[in-house]
């Protein structure tokens, strides 16, 4: 068998894997996106509210959307794109898949992860209180506030990416947070109520306060996001680099 042809079955090979992964793990989000909808459903208030968008009001439910697509995006790039560390020209499908670990995947879903294990951490009643624990499965909860830190992490160490310029990267997540923020106040300002328990025990100047800690914790998050890239590739993509310099002076 000629070198050509058994680089050609490991590529194969590589790429099945890699479209195997992301299938899986698309599956389980689409599996619990549709659960929420259809099965998960809290006790009213009363009075009930004259403005509940269910399950999209929350940030978490954004999420998993979120990762949903953006799997669904990895799933056509491995076998519409490419995969390749350093490729000379990146395909649309790639280009769109760094731009969404990047900006959105990443940073979102270790801030709903690490905020929500937090909050619970310190009170439960701020997040999640117990009176909801009979209608929220303990399995559901960790599908949307364990795994999601998970499978983007997963993604980061087993696909290479190209970050974009820090200012159109951090710039799309800033606009996606403030999007969500906006959507908490038309809630808060139809309904008169805090989509999150811990809003309520909070006055106006905290809450502005508070908002401008978790931008900043998303901030954070997106500049991490960054560093474990290069922690986990950088010296690759050096090495790719530089016997691509080679090859054009020969």
């Amino acid at each position: 068998m000629t070198d050509s042809k058994v680089s050609s079955w490991k590529q194969r090979g590589k790429q099945t894997c890699y479209g195997l992964t992301h299938a899986s793990i698309l599956g389980v989000y689409v599996f619990t996106i549709s659960y929420a909808i259809l099965h998960l459903h809290f006790p009213k208030r009363n009075p009930a509210p004259e403005f509940d968008p269910g399950q999209l009001k929350f940030l978490t439910f954004w999420n998993l959307i979120l990762q949903a697509v953006f799997f669904f995006v990895c799933l056509l790039n491995d076998f519409g794109g490419s995969n390749e560390l350093s490729p000379a020209k990146r395909p649309i499908l790639r280009r769109v898949k760094d731009f969404i670990h990047a900006s959105f995947g990443f940073p979102v879903a270790m801030f709903v992860g690490v905020t929500f294990w937090a909050l619970m951490f310190v009170d439960r009643e701020l997040v999640l209180p117990a009176a909801v624990d009979p209608y929220f499965p303990w399995w559901l909860n960790h599908l949307m506030h364990t795994l999601i830190m998970v499978t983007t992490v997963l993604e980061m160490i087993v696909a290479p990416r190209q970050y974009p310029k820090r200012l159109s990267g951090l710039g799309g997540l800033l606009i996606f947070m403030a999007s969500y923020l906006v959507w908490l106040l038309i809630i808060y300002a139809k309904s008169e109520i805090w989509v999150y328990p811990v809003m309520e025990v909070l006055s106006w100047p905290q809450r502005v306060g508070f908002f401008v800690v978790l931008f900043l914790f998303t901030a954070i998050l997106y500049i991490l996001g960054e560093y474990l890239d290069r922690l986990i590739w950088g010296r690759a993509k050096k090495s790719v680099g530089k016997s691509a310099k080679k090859k054009k002076s020969k």
